[in-house]
């Protein structure tokens, strides 16, 4: 599906790696916290894997797959263990108890790609922080507080990042499980936003999603291109037919929304 290339005064950059990580056999064990609970249909959630990876290379990104936490049922949503920024990545502290172990095992690949790898730090040793909480438009971090980042892991992950000039602005989402829940960030610099689950962000193009689709707010930009789910075509179209993409690729992943998931969860883009 092509449109109109997003404004031709970002920079994009050269080389996009993806990291994934493969389906864990006890995905039905998955945390469901919005969603109903059915079962997954595990082999068809690996086909679906298959294809997200499929549109995110040719969206341009270089996808490694990684397999260090396989036992644990969430594994595939590995957005949440970290922050990638250009300069570090921040390893973050789950909110869900069941993943405490994941961002441990993904610190270690992050070091082949970043210098500086480091733990959220807190005197508070309840703070709590997930990638999925987290929007990067520029030098500005969208924050969110949810049930699973709070104000305390905010907090941390601003203390960390203000050396890199990094502004740190927390905003309000309602009946959604993550900020990425409610708006993700399209190549032009525009926040796509599903306005029943945030208000918009003042200073920020912000795009409304189409009606009757309210989880097609979370897509991934990977350059001028984004990837999404194939279940909210109006959205897509909406998309594509204006300033804001190149192109969009979807991809079936409704084994994945089964699981609270969707596009951002299933990958960190470095």
């Amino acid at each position: 599906m092509s449109a109109r290339p997003a404004e031709e005064h970002l920079k994009y950059p050269a080389r996009v790696i993806a990291l994934t990580h493969r389906v864990s056999p006890r995905m039905n064990e998955a945390v469901r916290t919005f969603a109903a609970h059915e079962p997954i249909d595990v082999a068809r959630a690996e086909r679906q894997h298959e294809a997200y990876r499929a549109a995110l290379e040719k969206a341009g990104a270089e996808v490694r797959v990684l397999d260090v936490n396989a036992a644990h049922p969430d594994c595939v949503f590995i957005e949440d263990t970290a922050v990638v920024l250009d300069e570090l990545a921040v390893i973050t502290v789950m909110g869900a108890p069941s993943r405490a172990d994941e961002p441990a095992g993904i610190a270690s690949e992050l070091a082949r790609h970043r210098e500086m790898v480091v733990p959220l730090r807190s005197l508070n040793a309840n703070a709590r922080l997930e990638g999925g909480d987290v929007v990067r438009l520029g030098k500005v971090l969208l924050v969110a507080l949810t049930a699973r980042t709070n104000a305390e892991g905010v907090a941390a992950l601003a203390d960390i990042v203000k050396a890199y000039d990094y502004e740190v602005r927390t905003v309000g989402v309602r009946d959604c499980l993550h900020l990425k829940s409610a708006c993700t960030a399209l190549p032009s610099g525009a926040l796509l936003i599903n306005p029943s689950w945030i208000d918009p962000v003042s200073g920020f193009d912000c795009v409304p999603i189409a009606e009757d689709e309210p989880n097609a707010a979370n897509v991934v930009a990977v350059g001028p291109d984004i990837v999404m789910s194939s279940a909210h075509p109006y959205t897509a179209e909406r998309i594509a037919s204006g300033k804001y993409v190149r192109d969009v690729h979807t991809v079936d992943l409704s084994e994945m929304a089964k699981a609270d998931g969707c596009a951002t969860c299933l990958s960190l883009l470095l």
